[in-house]
């Protein structure tokens, strides 16, 4: 029979084995609490940088947007500054006194306020619309079948779908009671003759 060193009593192995258990459990348990706190912590990190980097993303997009907005106004500022001085082009042109020197600066002036982006618009002949023209005459015509803009008195200008000024114009609307009813009458007539295939 062995002998126990002293001040051992019998049972004291399994009591050390616990004890030894137990500080490994602890140990354990330790470091898959300080793992779900730093999975924890890396997550809110991440969440932290993602919505840094969407604010950044939309502040950009905001300066860009900003600067665009900023140089479409300083450009059409200056182009309706412009239009007076295209308007005395366009009246020099229809007395023949563009010629020479003057003829390449007037065309050179056209050329580059179109490259930014001014067009001009109003021509004889097309139907009168209220939000492009002006009217500034009336009359009666048999030649037309709608309101039609008969004269430009004025040109208007667009910078894309923004009218900086609308055309003046002279309008011209069918004369009363000129309008044809020829439509109901080929109607009828079609009726009648569907009328007469269903009797046969």
């Amino acid at each position: 029979m062995t002998e126990k060193p002293q001040g051992e009593q019998p049972g004291d192995d399994s009591a050390d084995e616990a004890v030894i258990k137990a500080a490994e459990e602890a140990a354990a348990g330790g470091a898959s609490g300080e793992l779900a706190t730093a999975k924890r912590e890396l997550a809110e990190r991440t969440a932290d940088l993602q919505r840094l980097q969407a604010e950044y993303q939309n502040y950009r997009k905001r300066v860009e947007r900003d600067r665009l907005t900023v140089r479409e106004i300083a450009v059409s500022n200056i182009l309706e500054s412009l239009i007076p001085v295209l308007d005395d082009i366009g009246r020099a042109r229809e007395h023949g006194e563009v010629t020479g020197g003057f003829k390449s600066v007037s065309d050179n002036l056209e050329t580059v306020v179109a490259k930014l982006g001014l067009q001009q618009f109003g021509k004889e002949g097309e139907a009168f619309d209220p939000t492009l023209h002006e009217a500034l005459m009336h009359s009666y015509s048999s030649d037309v079948t709608e309101d039609t803009c008969v004269q430009i008195l004025q040109p208007g200008y667009r910078i894309g779908e923004r009218i900086i000024r609308p055309a003046m114009v002279a309008v011209a609307e069918p004369q009363p009671g000129t309008q044809t009813t020829a439509a109901p009458d080929s109607d009828d007539s079609e009726s009648d003759k569907a009328d007469g295939a269903a009797d046969n």
